[in-house]
Parts: C-alpha cells; sequence; structure tokens
C-alpha cells in the first residue's frame, strides 16, 4: 500500500472529491492550476500566510483568471493581527482558542491532555456554509467574495460559555472532566463490571435525580434532603460520585444503560471506536456505508453523512480519491489538454501518482 493513500485521517476528508497533480512551482504548472481557477466557482485554501503569494496567486491573480469567484481563506490566526505570521496545526490552533485548557481530567494540566483537534470539523463546517453563502450571493449578484476566516476564532466559538465568563465575571475556567458546565449533577463516566465498559450518565433535573434514587433502592446516602436540590448534590459531588462509582463497577453497562433510560434517568454506554462499528444501533442504521477495497485499503465500513433528507439521496458518491486518481479527468475532460501536452506533462513530473523522491526523503 502507498501510505499516503490508506491514511485514515486522509481517507476521512478525501471522499467524495477529485484527485490531480501539478508542481505549480514552476510556470507551466501554475498557468494550469490558473486554467482550471478559470473554470472553478470556489476556491479554498489554508496554507501558511505568504504561500499563494509567492507562487503569483494573490488574490488579484485569482480574480484575474475567475472575477466571480468566492475566495475562502482559512488562516490559522487571522490575515491581520498579532500572530498574523503565526503557522499552525490543531495543537496550536486549539492552544490559541483556549480549548485546550478545558479538556482533562478534573483541575489537571494541559500536558495530560488529549489531541483532539475538534476545532477542525468545526472550521470545516463553518467554512463550507460561509461558501455556500457567497455562492448564493454571487447567484443573485454576479458578484464574487472573498472570505476570511480565522481558525482560532472559530475554534474560540466551540465554548462560548467560557469566554463569556470570562468576560464577564473575570473568571479563568480549566478542566474539569466529565463534570458539568450547567450545572448537571450528577454528571460523569463510571466503570461498569468488566474491562473497558464505561457508563456515562447526567442527572439535569432534580426530577432525574428522584427517579436515579429509587431504582438505586433508596439508600440512606441519597435520600439526604439536601440532595433533592442541583445545589445540594453539586456541594456533595465528590461523595456522590464515589458511591455512585462504587455502585456501578458491579454491574453490567448495558443493563444498567436501559434500565436507567427507561425510568427516565439520562444515560448511556461509553463505547470505543471498534464498539461503534459493530453498534447494533449504527448497523441497523444508515451509520455506515460499504466501501470497496483498493490496492491501498481494505473493504471498510465507512462513516457515512450524519444526515438524511426526505427527498434527496444523501451518500457517499466517491470513493475516497487516491493521490493523482483523477489527473485523466481533470487533465482531458476539464482543461482539453491534447495527448501530446498530457505526455510532456507527465514526463515533466506534473501528473502522477506518488510523490517526488525529495517529499519522500528519499
Amino acid at each position: 500500500p502507498r501510505p499516503w493513500n490508506n491514511s485514515p485521517a486522509f481517507i476521512h476528508v478525501i471522499r467524495n472529491k477529485r484527485s490531480f497533480t501539478v508542481d505549480s512551482r514552476r510556470p507551466e504548472g501554475l498557468a494550469i492550476v490558473k486554467s482550471l481557477i478559470a473554470i472553478s466557482d470556489v476556491l479554498a485554501e489554508n496554507l501558511a500566510r505568504g504561500t499563494l503569494e509567492k507562487l503569483g496567486l494573490d488574490d488579484d491573480a485569482i480574480r484575474a483568471a475567475r472575477p466571480d469567484i468566492v475566495i475562502l481563506h482559512l488562516p490559522a490566526y487571522g490575515r491581520t493581527g498579532a500572530y498574523v505570521e503565526g503557522r499552525g496545526y490543531g495543537a496550536h490552533i486549539d492552544g490559541v482558542a483556549g480549548s485546550t485548557i478545558l479538556r482533562g481530567y478534573r483541575d489537571s494540566a494541559p500536558e495530560t491532555n488529549i489531541q483532539t483537534f475538534a476545532g477542525d470539523f468545526f472550521v470545516g463546517m463553518h467554512g463550507g456554509f460561509a461558501a455556500l453563502a457567497a455562492l448564493r450571493h454571487r447567484r443573485r449578484t454576479g458578484q464574487g467574495q472573498t472570505i476570511e476566516l480565522a481558525q482560532a476564532e472559530c475554534s474560540a466559538s466551540m465554548f462560548p460559555q467560557a469566554a463569556l465568563d470570562a468576560a464577564w465575571n473575570g473568571r479563568a475556567a480549566g478542566s474539569i472532566g466529565n463534570r458539568s458546565t450547567e450545572g448537571f449533577a450528577p454528571n460523569g463516566v463510571f466503570a461498569a463490571r468488566g474491562e473497558e465498559q464505561w457508563l456515562a450518565l447526567s442527572c439535569r433535573s432534580d426530577a432525574e435525580w428522584a427517579a436515579l434514587v429509587d431504582y438505586l433502592g433508596r439508600p440512606s446516602w441519597a435520600t439526604a434532603p439536601e440532595l433533592a436540590t442541583a445545589e445540594g448534590r453539586r456541594a456533595a459531588e465528590d461523595a456522590i460520585e464515589e458511591e455512585l462509582a462504587a455502585w456501578i463497577a458491579h454491574r453490567d453497562r448495558e443493563e444498567l444503560f436501559r434500565d436507567l433510560q427507561e425510568v427516565g434517568v439520562t444515560a448511556g454506554p461509553v463505547l470505543s471506536a471498534k464498539d461503534v462499528t459493530e453498534d447494533s444501533h449504527a448497523i441497523q442504521s444508515p451509520a455506515f456505508q460499504r466501501l470497496e477495497a483498493t490496492e491501498d485499503y481494505p473493504t471498510t465500513e465507512f462513516p457515512a453523512p450524519s444526515f438524511t433528507f426526505s427527498r434527496s439521496d444523501v451518500t457517499i458518491r466517491t470513493a475516497p480519491a487516491l493521490l493523482g486518481e483523477h489527473n485523466d479527468y481533470v487533465y482531458r475532460e476539464l482543461l482539453g489538454i491534447s495527448d501530446e501536452e498530457y505526455a510532456k506533462l507527465e514526463a515533466d513530473g506534473h501528473i502522477t501518482t506518488t510523490y517526488a523522491d525529495e517529499v519522500l526523503g528519499r
């Protein structure tokens, strides 16, 4: 297998897309890129600041090729401001956005955190929505637009509670583990019977707590009058969690999940990625779609779009594109390159299905 084609991170984002190759650093490669821009509706980029300009593709050059194009810039920290020259990947953007400090075990240091990079998905969603809004504007006015979407700013909006608390009250929120920022108590994840069997449990209201107490058999520790209110439970959260952990540890996760849901307590199993792919609910729903094997990865049950439409078929239309898989389509069908030109570009290294030796470190 070619490693650049079988990385799960790459495969996940390259579905429903086409892939072609070109060396835009060379004049003939840049001309090809401009020809493609001329027939495109949107150009989206998240390169380091100045990269497009060095290639000769600043906004003016892009608009010279297609005046009404929608240009979507996704810089790490924006195109103006103190951090304008900064580069960033997920870990850096999450850090600047203030989200890294909020994750992890209660009162833990950021160095013990996990690398979630939720901002990558959040930014992509907002970028797609912004591009669609700009295309709608173009349809009505004939005008293109340039969009700037700073990834750090977008990622910061994932946690408005912490930002507003800081602005209003001068407090700096830290990590609280699985406890609730909205006052639910108890709210946590507990180990059930068996290896790596975990149950998430929340009591959003006093009524849910009362239902949980009844299900527990009304033990003395849970029937104390002060625990009847959320305020009282928050004050005793450590003790409540300790009692629940001891009780849940000897019980079956699936049985608890179904029983608690039935009596009105919000609970659910904490599944591993492997569990999710084997879960009966996911299998019976359109959560996964089979992708046939290629020379680079085996037959795979792939996450399908998470929404369904009543009048449209929303699915994975094409399998994840392999590097350069659609060179023929782009060069011959879209750009009308002749056989002779195609052969020359291939011989010069523009058209390929592998990376250059200098990139691979050979």
